[in-house]
């Protein structure tokens, strides 16, 4: 028997699913109050280093690391404050992308919560 996994990448519906959730989840996390704080700068650049993290988080291509290597996203968040509260918000705005993008399911559930445990990864500074 010839067994072939999917990865989440491609259970959630691969490149344009994690296209539309960036676009979708960005401008929320632009107008939280606990959050925007954190995200200067130019959000196309900002959504495009999210995408390619996103891919290859969900077991796509390697993006992020052929252009940035490894992703080590804690090391690369530390010089910000992300905070218990803040990282909550930004789960609740992913919450909030994923049921407006219709990202729902079996696989949909296992992305969220691989997110869950990296937002609480993330938490550098006491609230």
């Amino acid at each position: 028997m010839d067994f072939k996994l999917n990865t989440l990448y491609e259970e959630i519906g691969g490149a344009d699913t994690i296209q539309h959730l960036v676009n979708t989840f960005y401008p929320k996390v632009y107008a939280d109050p606990d959050l925007a704080p954190l995200f200067e700068g130019d959000i196309e650049e900002i959504k495009r280093k999210q995408y390619m993290f996103l891919t290859q988080f969900t077991g796509g291509p390697t993006l992020y690391s052929n252009e940035f290597g490894p992703p080590a996203m804690r090391h690369r968040h530390m010089p910000f404050e992300v905070t218990p509260t803040r990282a909550r918000a930004w789960l609740r705005c992913m919450k909030e992308a994923f049921e407006e993008t219709d990202l729902t399911g079996d696989a949909a559930e296992a992305f969220y919560a691989r997110l869950q445990q990296v937002a609480g990864i993330m938490v550098n500074t006491p609230d």
